[in-house]
């Protein structure tokens, strides 16, 4: 029997994936050029999610991390006005940014509150009354609440936006990247068989190359899409964990903010 080496068929230095790597290369050189402005546009997206992904994978950890660190030195701590002074430092915690725009529409309510109350003060020393407005603590506390509320809403809002910035893109590129590739490959089929009719042949040598370079769209769609798609799913799911955080702070908030108004009114029920 003939018995024949394959090794010694294979040249020097010769590799299948370097072989299936130049005819990767090949095949978008020679394909055409509707083929191509869609590799481009597929390139292009795939650049930018994975920009995306890089971006907001830093800004979600230190997000995680430094929103731990805040709640801890939140609950530690007694003094807002040192948790409103240390949480400064950070930024990218969607809680602290909350806690400090809460905190900032609390301190300027108090100094409204108090001299509201200066000046009611003032006017009954003058005119030598000893009228007590007995709802007026209960009014201030109600319209204090109200006033968090809302500006805890609107920080609330803004973080959000802020989190969820650019992953609408990541769900574009996944939802619309494969559908780009398939128009590129049902582009390229079409060309490959009016070149068949052109030239009058239908072999397998002649249908193949063209057929193949237009698979090419499809696969760089795939590979565009299932990156973003898994992105976008892991993000999000971030993004919820953070908003939950804020939802429970903003709860937390305003129970202890009402409980330290009541005991600011405490001293003045003593007398009734």
């Amino acid at each position: 029997m003939l018995h024949v080496s394959i090794a010694g068929l294979i040249p020097v230095g010769f590799s299948v994936e370097s072989a299936f790597e130049n005819d990767i290369i090949q095949m978008i050189v020679h394909a055409g050029p509707i083929v191509k402005f869609v590799l481009l546009l597929l390139l292009l997206f795939s650049v930018i999610s994975w920009a995306i992904i890089f971006m907001k994978y830093r800004l979600l950890s230190r997000a995680k991390v430094q929103t731990g660190a805040f709640l801890e030195l939140f609950w530690e701590s007694r003094d807002l006005k040192k948790v409103y002074t240390e949480s400064e430092a950070l930024d990218d915690s969607p809680v602290a940014c909350l806690f400090r725009a809460g905190y900032a529409e609390f301190s300027r309510f108090s100094k409204l509150q108090a001299s509201a109350d200066a000046g009611h003060a003032e006017a009954g020393r003058l005119k030598d009354t000893e009228s007590v407005d007995r709802d007026g603590p209960l009014r201030s506390r109600q319209a204090l609440m109200d006033n968090l509320e809302r500006s805890l809403k609107k920080a609330s809002i803004d973080q959000n936006k802020r989190l969820e910035r650019s992953l609408s893109f990541l769900a574009t590129t996944g939802n619309t990247t494969p559908f780009i590739g398939l128009f590129g490959t049902v582009w390229g089929i079409m060309e490959s068989f009016r070149g068949i009719g052109l030239k009058g042949s239908a072999n397998l040598a002649v249908v193949a190359p063209g057929i193949s370079e237009a698979l090419i769209a499809t696969a760089a769609g795939l590979a565009a899409a299932i990156p973003a798609v898994v992105a976008f799913n892991y993000l999000s799911q971030r993004v919820s964990v953070l908003q939950a955080e804020m939802d429970i702070f903003t709860t937390d908030f305003l129970s202890m903010v009402g409980r330290q108004f009541i005991r600011q009114l405490s001293p003045g029920k003593t007398t009734g």
